[in-house]
């Protein structure tokens, strides 16, 4: 799909005359080099080799890669060792770690990360392009790259009730940053099928800028006709058979693998010759604690080496493949004239990361974070996103259609499955039932004090007694909760509210585990290692009472995400998604 050059962005980093001199005295030899990766195997992902060089950096870029250059001010002893070029990872939502930005740097950093392309259409749900420009403001100063697309689906469709909406304006605002490299996902596939003029404008104003899609399950002419509005890659596939059609009719693959969901075992034949190199891996949605104990990217490439994947292939994947597609010049490989954003593994089969180094420098060695990070603490006007109505006497009850409906949570995914469900003398289901897995699943909206409620029953969390609640609730972050009783869901609810935003576990009226949210209801304002603790906390509570999910709160934060396949509910009620 041919794209022209028209209203690409301004650079993030001009030219520098005076670094450039200073890397052609070092590249031609004439002059010493500021630092020298030493010995070690590059990672080449032009060709697929690892071959034995020297790495020349000078004024924070890769000046020469071979055994020709040996002068430097500092040396870094890497025999024995892998060079590669950090990771990018093509489409995440920062605010799913639940972190403040520089604290997830903090998170990723370590783990080898260098370069993210953030979808913040989270925090666009709850505060508008002021709450992008606060999270853009405070990506400044930290040892990664962050890159954004501007929200293209705010809000993902009219089922769901935001705090703020995001049209054509302040999409082309968006675009005019040097941040930002493109449009985010279009999830409303019925509009852009249809032929919706709003998005119409959308893709308009993005005109000559990579158009990141999102189409779960579709397929044929449905994904022809979604594909006729300009869009070039997908994050949705969750099926091998999926994928390729998306592959073939142009779209670039990423593989996710995620906190709650992962498609990765199943998609991994797409990394055979020739389709590797129109697919990269990313994580969409991590949760800190997986991304402080499991990783970031560099546990995507472990596991697919682990199923086999060649390591250099997987290591292209993760950073050159990713790089290329958003246009992110001078990322991603170990080569003259790109940025000196580079890993050292001490390790390839297990992808164990001993030294990060951004623009020339080591940020972090063996796990732990050695930059400088700019303070945590987000604007006051995010602070304070809440305006929730009382919960009437009977908010919670279940009418219509819901009465005789069952989302049915799959495991591992974010999609779901719809099941009719009534007594065996015709009845509708009128209360839940912790011995056949069936619970309430509400949701509440909480931005414009309406009083909506939605309400129905789900199957797949096991609970069998108390309640949670969150206010990370996909995409419009209103309330869900999930429960056996209705005096523990209110509690739950309540006290999300009351904490300006968080994860609440109840049981037998007692709240029993909380993690406060104050950033925009969906972030916290606590460090790194805080808010692992208090997601543990909170996880292993919902799992004391029953849960088997291996991430209950990440599950539930999909369970009113009105664009996924097949049955949500939202503040609006139960909806259909086909």
């Amino acid at each position: 799909m041919p794209d022209s050059d028209e209203n690409q962005p301004k650079s993030p980093h001009p030219f520098n005359r005076q670094g450039w001199r200073k890397r052609i005295v070092a590249a031609r030899g004439s002059g010493p080099a500021d630092l020298l990766l030493a010995g070690g195997q590059v990672a080449n992902v032009f060709t697929g080799e690892l071959e034995t060089a020297n790495v020349a950096i000078a004024a924070g870029k890769i000046v020469g890669v071979g055994p020709q250059y040996s002068r430097a001010h500092r040396y870094i002893d890497c025999r024995e060792k892998i060079i590669a070029p950090s990771f990018v990872d093509p489409h995440i939502h920062l605010e799913s770690s639940m972190i403040w930005v520089p604290e997830f740097a903090r998170a990723v950093v370590p783990h080898g990360t260098g370069a993210v392309v953030a979808d913040p259409h989270e925090i666009a749900n709850v505060a508008g392009l002021e709450g992008i420009d606060a999270m853009r403001q405070a990506s400044h100063g930290l040892p990664l790259h962050v890159r954004f697309t501007a929200p293209s689906s705010v809000p993902a469709s009219s089922w769901e009730s935001p705090g703020a909406r995001f049209g054509v304006d302040e999409i082309a605002a968006m675009l005019e940053w040097p941040e930002t490299v493109g449009l985010g996902e279009l999830m409303n596939v019925a509009g852009a099928i249809s032929g919706d003029a709003q998005i119409g404008f959308k893709l308009e104003a993005s005109s000559g800028r990579r158009r990141d899609g999102h189409a779960p399950g579709v397929m044929g002419t449905r994904l022809q006709t979604y594909l006729a509005a300009g869009i070039h890659a997908d994050h949705e596939s969750t099926t091998l058979e999926e994928a390729y059609e998306k592959l073939r009719h142009g779209l670039f693959i990423m593989i996710r693998e995620g906190s709650s969901e992962r498609n990765l075992k199943d998609l991994l034949p797409l990394a055979a010759n020739p389709t590797f190199s129109r697919c990269a891996f990313c994580s969409d949605d991590r949760d800190c604690r997986t991304l402080h104990v499991d990783g970031h990217i560099d546990a995507i490439v472990r596991l697919a080496i682990a199923e086999g994947l060649d390591p250099v292939r997987a290591i292209r994947m993760a950073s050159w493949n990713p790089a290329d597609h958003w246009r992110l010049d001078g990322i991603g490989a170990v080569a003259p004239g790109f940025e000196a954003n580079l890993i050292v593994l001490d390790d390839l089969e297990t992808v164990t990361i001993g030294k990060t180094l951004f623009q020339g420098n080591v940020v972090a060695e063996s796990g732990d974070l050695i930059a400088d990070l700019p303070p945590r603490f987000a604007p006051a006007s995010l602070t304070s996103s809440f305006n929730m109505a009382a919960i009437a006497d009977q908010g919670f009850a279940v009418s219509g259609d819901a009465q005789r409906s069952v989302i049915a949570v799959v495991p591992g995914q974010i999609v779901t499955r719809l099941e009719r469900h009534e007594h065996q003398n015709g009845s509708p289901i009128t209360a839940t039932d912790p011995s056949q897995d069936l619970l309430k699943l509400v949701c509440v909206e909480r931005h414009n004090a309406t009083g909506r409620i939605g309400a129905g029953f789900v199957r797949g969390f096991g609970l069998k007694s108390g309640a949670l609640a969150s206010s990370v609730a996909h995409d419009a972050h209103n309330i869900v909760a999930v429960g056996v009783d209705e005096a523990d869901i209110r509690i739950a609810v309540e006290r999300v509210a009351a904490l300006e935003g968080g994860l609440v576990v109840v049981d037998k009226r007692e709240i029993v585990a909380e993690l406060p949210l104050p950033i925009a209801g969906i972030m916290s304002d606590r460090s790194l290692s805080e808010v692992v603790h208090l997601t543990e906390s909170v996880e292993q509570a919902a799992r004391d009472l029953g849960s088997t999910l291996e991430a209950p709160f990440g599950t539930l934060a999909f369970m009113a995400l009105s664009v996924i396949p097949e049955a949500r509910i939202t503040d609006k009620g139960l909806v259909l998604v086909s």
